[in-house]
């Protein structure tokens, strides 16, 4: 077998790896989601007190997240992932535990807490894995990683409406999730090469004459910069990243379509239930929905952008996702609430995966800048939902996601900043 073929082969099961990480990290992330309405009637919570509960699970996370961008050049994405997935499986096994056993709201908040460390810098480790497989392959797969991410909500969604439906507890359904996500995980983990070609020095497979049409060939990688100068030490290429004006514009871009995502993952169960006066199955099958229809999105986002562009399609995906959601709050009758989260659910689909393209067209400060778009993007996905429990004290939940669709419109605005640079 020629060099060639063998580093094809590599990069395959490299990309293959790549998916099973994102899309277990969608299972552990629509398992407990979708068991939201048995955790908080097991607890007997009203929807303030849920809030404060995913806030725990938002503090852990933010945490992770912020230092995500040290963790992962620190340790390297392949042990930033393996350790984040252990870590959310025995949260997830936590939180069952305090609300089948032991009723108590302290220890499932403590296990949401543990789930969010090790998500936050799982997730931003993949994506540096992805935008790395990305370049080696010479193909923009970053929407279609993302859709192996919104495949694992969709198991997870469909799982945990069937484990509602049958009267399956919290801890069972929870524990075996756990484990299948640590296990496949650190598993996958193997072949993931990113810390083994690293962006400064890496050589790109990719097939011959390659050039994407709309965004143009993806750029080599080059050892040192144009001025000759050696790579920056982990801490100034953090804060270098943090300075970067189109960084962060791509970062607030991202945070309004990630937190339409975040909303909808932690309020549509309950919204249905309780605002539509849909069964707790009902709920757990309407997020299903949602994450099918990001899922298809996600999977049509590769042709779709080769075709009209990251501007475009960013701007059709924010106003898609404003018209959903209002939609979904003023349905007067249940079913067109469902039909709602369809285009809801395609107008979130592609901000969090063109975000991080974005973030990484120059390969060398790639993992910099992925770290800082995840942290605003990831931080309204954690941050938001939690604040709009608050808000629903006061207008009930359905009202609160109005408060949603402000952001969306900031994200509209923003959509040139996603243009490929020069």
């Amino acid at each position: 077998m020629s060099s060639t073929a063998v580093q094809a082969r590599e990069i395959g099961l490299w990309r293959k790896a790549v998916v099973v990480a994102y899309a277990a990290s969608g299972l552990a992330f629509a398992s407990w989601v979708s068991r939201l309405p048995a955790i908080r009637d097991g607890l007997g919570l009203t929807p303030g007190t849920v809030g404060l509960l995913l806030l725990c699970m938002t503090a852990g996370s933010f945490l992770s997240v912020s230092a995500s961008g040290l963790i992962v050049l620190r340790l390297g994405s392949r042990r930033t992932i393996r350790t984040g997935s252990i870590m959310v499986g025995c949260g997830l096994v936590f939180a069952g535990f305090g609300t089948s056993v032991l009723s108590s709201p302290v220890t499932v908040a403590a296990g949401l807490a543990v789930v969010g460390l090790g998500t936050a810098s799982w997730n931003t480790a993949s994506n540096v894995e992805g935008a790395a497989v990305e370049r080696a392959m010479g193909r923009h797969i970053m929407p279609r990683l993302h859709g192996s991410f919104s495949l694992g909500t969709v198991a997870g969604a469909g799982l945990g409406a069937w484990a509602a439906g049958a009267g399956v507890p919290v801890l069972w359904h929870l524990a075996a999730a756990g484990l299948v996500v640590a296990g496949s995980v650190t598993t996958a983990a193997r072949w993931f090469r990113a810390d083994a070609t690293p962006a400064e020095r890496a050589a790109p497979y990719r097939p011959d004459n390659f050039e994407d049409p709309s965004t143009g060939p993806i750029p080599l990688v080059r050892q040192v910069n144009d001025c000759g100068e050696a790579p920056l030490d982990n801490k100034r290429k953090i804060a270098q990243a943090w300075r970067d004006r189109r960084t962060l514009l791509l970062g607030v871009m991202v945070l309004g379509l990630a937190l339409a995502e975040g909303a909808a993952g932690d309020w549509v169960a309950l919204a249905l239930a309780d605002g539509h006066h849909q069964s707790d199955a009902a709920g757990a099958a309407g997020y299903g929905l949602f994450v099918t229809f990001m899922t298809i999105g996600r999977f049509a986002g590769t042709v779709v952008l080769d075709r009209f562009g990251r501007v475009p399609v960013m701007r059709w995906c924010s106003a898609m996702a404003v018209a959903g959601l209002a939609l979904f709050v003023f349905a007067p009758v249940p079913w067109l609430a469902y039909a709602a989260l369809a285009v809801w659910g395609l107008g979130a689909s592609l901000g969090f995966p063109v975000g991080m393209s974005a973030a990484a067209d120059d390969p060398a400060k790639a993992a910099a800048r992925v770290s800082v778009v995840s942290t605003i993007g990831y931080g309204a996905f954690l941050c938001g939902p939690p604040l709009l429990g608050l808000l629903a004290e006061h207008v009930g939940i359905l009202h609160s996601l109005l408060a949603v669709m402000a952001v969306l419109a900031v994200s509209f605005l923003l959509s040139p900043v996603a243009r490929k640079l020069p």
